[in-house]
Formats: structure tokens, C-alpha cells, sequence
């Protein structure tokens, strides 16, 4: 953090250990995964002109961290090699045993780990659907929209032969976003403009992805409404 913020030309800040602090309710256990959440204080000298804007004193400012400790998963996962015309996103690792003709960088395309029952071309259920959970919070009829939207992918992936491949869900009641076992498309709330992003946490051995989430920002729907009345 204090890196950042002295290339972004905000000042020379420190972490001031009298006031971070870990804190007790974002420490969270689960099956595969275990979080911990701290606050981090830094100090400067002088404010950093973008800091002083969104602090009330601009030589401070904390910043909430989350420390994630995952169980990676199984090697029963067939890898898939980067191709830069594919359009995918890749994980990259460098791997120092490979012959001297060949790249040290190892690149694979990351996605989820997706199995038929029947292997093969001809169409088959899955193993495992990948399933995505929309978070509750989203009201209606905007999350109904969603998840009928979502579920649109299903067609798709049946198409491909892969029978009930992708499932979307409301996220169960007794269920937290922060297990690594859900997929999440979360809704927040935010100043900027209302953009999708998509992240991912993945094994950097394979490029398989572990959790995947989508943050939706509140204001996409004013956004698309805005840019279909400017195309109309």
C-alpha cells in the first residue's frame, strides 16, 4: 500500500502499528478456506492530494485488508495451454526446469474444472454443474432479471453438449459469500459508473479456477437505461 501510493505520487506513508488492528468479526473458518480481516493505518507527512479526498484528515488513512488461506484443490484437472488468440485470461508462473529451447513462462487458460459423466464429443451430464449465486441483496425486480438473464447460459453450455452444465442460484440464507465454495455475482454500491467486474481466485499451478465473482455495481441498470434511451 504505502508502495503504491508513493509511485502514485501521493506522499511517503508508513504503517502505524498503534493503529492497525486484526479484527475479531472478519475472522472467518470454513471447509476449504479461512479468512482474517485487518485494518491497516498509514501515516504520512504531508497529505497526499487524491487521500485528502476521500479522508477526514489526510495524513491518515486505513485501509481493510483480508488475509485468505485456501486449500488448493485436487490434481484431477486437466490444464489447458494459453493461446493469445483465444481470448481467454491466463495465469502465469515461470518454471525453471523446462529445456532451453522452450519459454521459461508456463501460461493456462483459467476456467472452471467442468466433467462429463460420459466422456467424449457426444453430449452428456455433468459431474459437477458450475453454479453461480446471486447475493440476496439485490432487490427485485432486478434480481429476478438477473437470474433469469444468468440462466440464459444454461442453453449455451447444453448446446456444447455439456447437459446442465452452468446452473445460477440465489444464494442460500444460511450460506456466506466468503466461502471459496460459492461462486458469487455480488451487488455493492459505488460513486463510479455502474461497469460489471469479474475476478477470479485461481490455482496458479493449473489455472483452474477455485471462486469466481462478479461484482455488479447498482448503478448498471441507470447506465444501460441511460445508454439505450441515447441510442433510441
Amino acid at each position: 500500500v504505502a508502495s503504491v501510493l508513493q509511485q502514485t505520487e501521493q506522499g511517503n506513508y508508513r504503517l502505524d502499528l498503534s493503529r492497525s488492528v486484526i479484527l475479531p468479526k472478519g475472522i472467518k473458518s470454513f471447509e476449504k478456506n479461512a479468512d482474517v480481516d485487518v485494518q491497516l493505518t498509514f501515516k504520512g507527512d504531508v497529505a497526499g492530494a487524491q487521500v485528502a479526498q476521500v479522508t477526514p484528515d489526510g495524513t491518515l488513512m486505513s485501509v481493510r485488508m483480508r488475509y485468505s488461506f485456501v486449500e488448493l484443490p485436487d490434481t484431477d484437472y486437466q490444464p489447458r495451454a494459453y493461446h493469445p488468440m483465444s481470448g481467454y485470461l491466463s495465469d502465469e508462473y515461470r518454471d525453471y526446469a523446462t529445456p532451453f529451447d522452450q519459454p521459461l513462462a508456463q501460461r493456462f487458460i483459467l476456467r472452471h474444472r467442468l466433467q462429463k459423466v460420459n466422456p467424449g464429443p457426444a453430449p452428456s451430464e455433468v459431474v459437477k454443474p458450475i453454479t453461480y449465486y446471486l447475493d440476496p441483496g439485490v432487490p427485485e425486480p432486478i434480481r429476478s432479471a438477473l437470474l433469469d438473464g444468468a440462466r440464459w447460459w444454461e442453453t449455451a453450455f447444453t448446446r456444447a453438449g455439456f447437459i446442465n452444465g452452468f446452473k445460477v442460484e440465489l444464494l442460500p440464507v444460511d450460506a456466506d459469500p466468503q466461502d471459496i465454495r460459492y461462486n458469487m455475482i455480488l451487488w455493492v454500491h459505488r460513486a463510479t459508473r455502474g461497469w460489471s467486474y469479474g475476478a477470479a481466485l485461481t490455482d496458479p499451478r493449473t489455472g483452474e479456477i477455485i471462486k469466481g465473482q462478479v461484482t455488479l455495481g447498482s448503478l448498471r441498470v441507470r447506465q444501460d437505461y441511460l445508454i439505450a434511451k441515447g441510442l433510441t
